[in-house]
Formats: C-alpha cells, structure tokens, sequence
C-alpha cells in the first residue's frame, strides 16, 4: 500500500512539473538569432525596389527595431531602421548597428545613412 501511495504522489508531481514547448518558425528579433536576422535584413535590403511602399516593406522584412517620422517642405518622410551589422556586445541593438530605409510620402526613396543625412541636411 505504502509502494502505490508512492508511486501514486510520484506520478502526479512528475506530471505537474512537465511543461508543454511549442516550438514556431519565427525568430525572436531579440533572441539568439541575431546574426540570421542580420543576415537576412542584409540580404533583403541589397534586393529592394526603389518606389516601393511602406506596408510592402513592413510586410517583407517584419517591425524594424526603430523607426522615426519628420515632415520637410510638405513632404512626409519615415525611416525605418532594420539591423544589419554588430557593433556592441551588449545585447542591444543601437541605430549605428542599422540600416536606415527612407520613405517619402510612404515610397521607398533609399536606404543607408548617406541618404538619411543628405535628406536632413538638404
């Protein structure tokens, strides 16, 4: 009796402290996979077509991990930062360790920090 009290207390802690793990095919933009998610930013930025808008880019590349908006001569521009190089290991990512896409009015006019500087300053 004492054997199948047991056994009985065993089996039910053993079932209470098993866990359940579901697994998806997203990467975690904070996780481990920092340097996929480098890659493929690289990868997808360098096969970007001029003119194309705002949502189809969110679409394709997912959240950037900044993003900023400014209004110059009646125009709206929008710059979404997306990783693509490692700088800091301090488990953050900083602007200087992205890459910025710049829109005009919601269409992708390019990409790089030459291009957000030129915008600002001109």
């Amino acid at each position: 009796m004492k054997t199948l009290l047991i056994i009985l207390i065993s089996s039910t802690l053993f079932s209470g402290l098993s866990g359940c793990v579901i697994v998806t095919g997203d990467r975690d933009r904070n996780g481990d996979n920092w340097q996929d998610e480098q890659t493929d930013n690289r990868n997808q930025i360098s096969n970007l077509e001029l003119n194309t808008t705002r949502l189809n880019i969110i679409q394709q590349l997912g959240a950037p991990n900044f993003s900023e908006a400014f209004v110059k001569e009646a125009d709206e521009y929008r710059v979404l930062f997306y990783r693509t190089q490692h700088i800091h290991s301090d488990g953050d990512t900083t602007k200087d360790e992205t890459t910025p896409l710049v829109f005009k009015n919601d269409k992708l006019i390019g990409w790089g920090q030459v291009m957000l500087t030129g915008i600002r300053q001109g």
